[in-house]
């Protein structure tokens, strides 16, 4: 084997079928058992196949591997933007659920604008990525449905459009528990910070919080339901014009964490003290929330499972045809900012 190694040239690469030739195999058996995709064989085979790729100093090239199956291993993630503690989240699980497959993950931001959106995923494209998972959906955008008609492979995660594979929270699901508890705390005159109509998530916490007001009997003010961005200005603003109202809410719930933050400040500047002035609930259950000088009760989202079922549908499709959208579910997360109203 030392023989081997001195007569080949020093510039020259181990190659798989160097690999064969010195442990007495196939090339199609190094392949397998150096694919790093697959289980690891622990068979004298499998042993003296790593221990001799090793001597040799083999190093395996993945740009020649994805010529061979015609595939990159990359996948493509756009996001609105990466100062959106959400966003940064669900890219990280996203990397992590790609490198348990054995891809890799680049990411784009887009400022939530469509034209960005579409110029960012071009630009994943004529970088070969084998597909794309979008958070930047917006409903009645055709998007979507111009990928498909170019066979693009592509799912949409966090946001769905209704018509393409997606991997989302339940967020309806997450609104009505987030409405209830401030509704089991007593509470009646309930505003709600809305988000973006465009955003199929802000929509699902909406219907949530109404699902969960009428089985109350609680007639809904239309008052008390202000549209607002995903940003934290956006919430202080729809915080103050909540609190303009008389009589004002008791309780208040963001169908984000970042307004929820947003509107604690509008709280603090306006003399109101959380949770004896007014209650308050926010949603994803980002890390900052728990650490607020008053933690934040949050609905959270399993980020992980959302981004691993992505991948695996972007991967493997649907297993079905009731398995195109995974849906996956919320908790309630209950801290101090949410308590009984002091005032009915």
């Amino acid at each position: 084997m030392a023989q081997d190694q001195q007569t080949r040239p020093r510039s020259a690469p181990v190659t798989l079928i160097d690999v064969a030739a010195a442990a007495g195999v196939s090339k199609s058996t190094v392949s397998r058992i150096l694919d790093e995709r697959l289980p690891r064989s622990e068979s004298a085979t499998a042993q003296r196949v790593r221990q001799v790729a090793a001597e040799l100093g083999y190093v395996r090239d993945p740009s020649a591997a994805s010529l061979r199956r015609g595939k990159t291993m990359t996948i493509g993630v756009v996001v609105p933007r990466l100062t959106d503690t959400v966003m940064a989240m669900l890219y990280e699980a996203l990397a992590r659920a790609g490198q348990r497959s054995g891809h890799f993950t680049i990411v784009a931001t887009t400022g939530d604008e469509p034209d960005a959106e579409r110029a960012a995923v071009e630009a994943l494209l004529q970088r070969r990525v084998d597909g794309v998972i979008l958070s930047t959906a917006r409903l009645g955008d055709d998007f979507p449905g111009q990928l498909a008609a170019r066979r693009v492979p592509y799912v949409l995660a966090l946001r769905t459009d209704g018509r393409s594979l997606a991997s989302v929270g339940d967020d309806q699901l997450g609104g009505y528990l987030a409405t209830r508890h401030l509704l089991d705390l007593g509470h009646r005159r309930i505003g709600l910070i809305a988000g973006p109509r465009y955003a199929s998530s802000a929509r699902g916490r909406v219907e949530g919080y109404r699902q969960a007001m009428a089985e109350a009997a609680v007639d809904v003010a239309p008052s008390w339901v202000v549209e607002s961005t995903f940003g934290i200005d956006s919430g202080a603003d729809a915080a103050r014009a909540l609190m303009s109202l008389d009589p004002r809410p008791t309780a208040v719930f963001a169908v984000n964490d970042n307004t929820a933050i947003g509107a604690l400040s509008a709280f603090e500047d306006l003399g109101l003290s959380v949770p004896e002035d007014v209650s308050l609930v926010g949603y994803n259950d980002i890390p900052i929330v728990s650490r607020l000088p008053t933690p934040l009760t949050s609905v959270r989202v399993p980020f992980d499972q959302i981004a691993g079922a992505a991948l695996e549908l972007l991967i493997s499709g649907p297993q079905g045809a009731h398995d195109r959208v995974r849906v996956a579910p919320p908790t309630l997360i209950p801290r101090r900012s949410t308590a009984s109203p002091s005032v009915a």
